[in-house]
């Protein structure tokens, strides 16, 4: 019977060995539980969170109320092996329950979340180097489904690795587009003298519906190994509903939720809002406790940014503020400006937007594709990064901006790709090769340089680099180097036959020590890729 006994509880506890739920470390761990509130009581007011432990490590995570007398408490697993969780709620059907889950190794393009790195740059948490190629589609997940669909098929075939887009409603161009389902309880909806609508509506009482979309959309953009860089707030309200002017409390009651929803998904970042300057209704120490509030809310330090409307620059030393976001095509106008936003921060810098490729009469929106992707490899090469935008009026009835999602119009978008491809080859991030001196020359690494001649046509170019090579090793009398000529606009890559010999320092510069040169094809946008040939 002993013998019996001992074997019965080996089998129980096999049994629940291999019930116990699994998730690949960075996946989503969901454990879901029915309550019902009592009749007029807000369910949204039940309070619901756990406590995620493996050995000394601990998170708590904010559960969240999904409909349907549903609740749902999301967690990250940030390392492999064993976790378990123990819950707290004001609900005691929910309170004190247990449960384990086993965290597997990642797969596939599971990476993990995107975090920042000691060069000024960007990593997944497994280490693999990120560069941020982006784009902004700011209505992703608010247009109809089927343009919603539309744009999550042109970001896949993009080459984008992420995007930016909003979570509240925005104003639309077309009566096709706007809103059908809203954030939050809607009291009511009158017209008034004016024939404008004005709404009430409840901001304790989230609309699960909508924010479940959000889910999907961040899933969906997780699924095609593209970042969600989810803008919070925005000025595009424009006293339509009234999301804007929510309240300090307001605002922050709609962050837990959010945070509590998607804050377990590895692809998200938060950027407290698209030109912050330009909410009327909250002050720069609102932005400040905002960004204090989110952070402090968010168990996973995800990325977080805020971003401001022309020239007009936060206070990005602010510890909260993991990197720089900034609306401003000046510092990309040559590759040492762009290159001097680093020096100035001292963190990692994306311009996250620079105007528009398009063919609108708005002044933002009107830039060329050549000079959109000029502007984008000025950033690259001054050791920054530029996220794109277009918006081209198609002439059609129902037409959106890409800006706001759809068809992906314009050129420039492919040669960012090819852009993209040159960078993610480079041995090291791209940084100006001597900032003070060489506005044309950047460096990747050890016998490792880009010369960009951008808007400029010329026939030839005599070999030279610079005596200073950023923090990596200077180049010596004697190294032989190759030169592949780029055309980034026609997007090929040639390679010079010619092997190049560098001379001793003259002037601070190495020279080819029987002076040639390269011959280029005349036309703008060319990059040289030098080389060192071992």
């Amino acid at each position: 019977m002993k013998r019996f006994f001992t074997l019965l509880v080996a089998l129980a506890a096999t049994t629940i060995l291999y019930a116990q739920p699994t998730v690949e470390r960075w996946g989503c761990f969901e454990v879901s539980f029915k309550h019902t509130v009592k009749g007029g009581e807000n369910p949204f007011a039940v309070t619901l969170e756990a406590t995620f432990t493996q050995g000394d490590k601990a998170l708590t995570v904010k559960g969240f109320y999904d409909g349907d007398n549903t609740y749902r408490i999301r967690f990250m697993p940030t390392e492999e092996g064993t976790w378990h969780y123990t819950t707290r709620s004001s609900a005691r059907t929910m309170n004190r329950q247990r449960g384990t889950l086993e965290a597997v190794a990642p797969t596939g393009d599971n990476h993990g979340p995107v975090t920042t790195d000691e060069d000024q740059g960007f990593r997944y948490a497994d280490g693999k180097r990120y560069h941020p190629f982006g784009t902004t589609t700011y209505a992703l997940s608010l247009f109809r489904p089927s343009t919603q669909e539309k744009t999550l098929r042109a970001l896949e075939a993009s080459g984008f690795n992420k995007t930016r887009f909003c979570i509240l409603p925005k104003d639309y161009p077309t009566e096709l587009e706007q809103p059908t389902i809203f954030p939050f309880e809607m009291k009511s909806c009158t017209t008034n003298a004016e024939g404008k609508k004005v709404y009430e509506w409840d901001f304790e009482r989230p609309n699960p519906l909508f924010f479940q979309n959000v889910d999907r959309r961040i899933l969906d953009l997780q699924r095609l190994g593209i970042e969600a860089d989810l803008i919070l707030f925005h000025p595009y309200d424009r006293g339509m509903w009234g999301f804007d002017d929510m309240g300090f409390e307001g605002d922050c009651r709609y962050l837990d939720y959010l945070i509590a929803r998607v804050g377990s998904y590895r692809n998200v970042w938060w950027s407290l809002a698209n030109e912050w300057d330009l909410v009327r209704t909250k002050t720069e120490e609102d932005w400040r406790g905002l960004t204090r509030h989110v952070v402090a809310a968010d168990p996973y330090r995800h990325l977080c940014s805020i971003h401001g409307g022309s020239a007009v620059y936060f206070d990005y030393h602010m510890p909260e503020y993991t990197h720089v976001s900034f609306q401003d095509e000046g510092p990309l106008y040559t590759m040492t400006a762009s290159g001097t936003m680093r020096q100035i921060f001292h963190k990692p810098v994306i311009a996250d937007e620079i105007g528009y490729e398009g063919n609108t009469s708005m002044r933002w929106a009107r830039w060329s594709p050549q000079f959109m992707t000029h502007l984008v490899t000025n950033g690259i090469m001054g050791g920054i990064y530029v996220t794109h935008g277009a918006c081209y009026n198609t002439g059609e009835e129902d037409w959106v901006y890409w800006s706001d999602g759809g068809d992906m119009e314009g050129e420039s978008w492919k040669r960012i790709a090819f852009l993209r491809q040159i960078v993610e080859e480079a041995p090291n991030p791209i940084r100006p090769a001597d900032i003070s001196r060489d506005e044309v020359t950047s460096t990747a690494g050890e016998g490792y340089y880009f010369v960009y001649f951008g808007q400029q046509i010329q026939r030839d170019w005599a070999f030279n680099i610079p005596r200073s090579n950023q923090r990596f090793k200077r180049g010596e009398e004697g190294q032989q180097f190759q030169v592949e000529i780029i055309d980034l606009w026609n997007m090929t890559i040639e390679r010079c036959p010619t092997i190049f010999e560098a001379t001793k320092v003259i002037d601070y510069r190495h020279y080819d020590k029987n002076h040639r040169q390269v011959q280029l094809p005349e036309t703008p946008y060319l990059l040289l890729r030098i080389t060192r040939v071992e």
